[in-house]
């Protein structure tokens, strides 16, 4: 396996505030790679960072044994796409402009599509099975179907890396499922690296091959997910009482909040 991403003693602060501090690890080409945590554990921001969205204060980051900084703007869209957790909706464009957007790093100096720019952006809507929604503006679609169109313009740039920041936040069930089997097909057809954040455990559980958890700006654990999801762990990180058990559907962890009004009443 090659190493798609490695992150050596990263450290960034906002002011005097230190949102990450001394982070390394690696991820390997090809993996479902989730962080998890509280909120203000500095997910987003190691996601930013990886995108080249912000600059790390301390620390040295590669993509494939490459310096990320020694990577020219295009270069660097032709290997990694960023699909944010919020994404305007005031667009003026229809699915299929939006998805060909995602062309603009193969572009020549023209910046005209050609014909193979068409038949990819059809492919990745095809992908995403949103081809009933090719004709229709950004702002006449559902949450779930905007977000399948934005991994349509991330597939369309034919990255070998896909960050996502909470792509499953304020989805319905139905929603969060198919946002996640298109990952992992993505995963296993194309062998893209999928790099993830996700409050949402469970989910995480069922797909990622690794999981991060951070707390506080700080690396907790990091490892499958039977080795991260401890309730020792996660009661310490999120305080509150928690039951783990393994979920009936597979050999992965099952995370479960217990209420306050189940737990045993002390005594007088």
């Amino acid at each position: 396996m090659t190493t798609a991403i490695d992150i050596n003693k990263i450290d960034h602060s906002y002011g005097d505030f230190p949102v990450l501090q001394d982070i390394s690890f690696s991820i390997e080409t090809g993996d479902f790679f989730i962080v998890i945590g509280p909120n203000g554990s500095g997910k987003t921001t190691l996601m930013k960072i990886i995108a080249n969205l912000i600059k790390p204060l301390q620390g040295r980051l590669t993509l494939f044994d490459r310096p990320l900084e020694s990577y020219p703007r295009k270069a660097l869209a032709r290997t990694v796409a960023f699909v944010p957790q919020m994404a305007a909706l005031d667009f003026p464009f229809t699915v299929t402009e939006i998805v060909l957007m995602g062309r603009s790093p193969h572009l020549g100096l023209l910046g005209w599509e050609q014909a193979d720019d068409l038949e990819i952006a059809k492919r990745a809507i095809a992908f995403t099975e949103t081809e009933h929604l090719a004709h229709r503006k950004l702002n006449q679609l559902s949450g779930g179907e905007r977000q399948r169109v934005f991994i349509a313009r991330a597939i369309c740039q034919e990255p070998q890396i896909i960050l996502l920041d909470e792509p499953t936040a304020s989805l319905d069930l139905a929603h969060q499922i198919k946002i996640m089997d298109l990952m992992e097909k993505l995963r296993a057809e194309k062998n893209i690296t999928i790099v993830m954040v996700s409050h949402d455990i469970n989910l995480a559980a069922m797909y990622a091959q690794r999981l991060l958890l951070l707390s506080r700006g700080r690396i907790v654990t990091l490892g499958s997910p039977q080795e991260v999801l401890s309730y020792k762990i996660l009661e310490d990180v999120y305080g509150c009482t928690l039951l783990v058990d393994e979920s009936p559907i597979g050999r992965f962890p099952r995370v479960n909040l217990v209420p306050k009004k189940f737990l045993p009443t002390p005594d007088p």
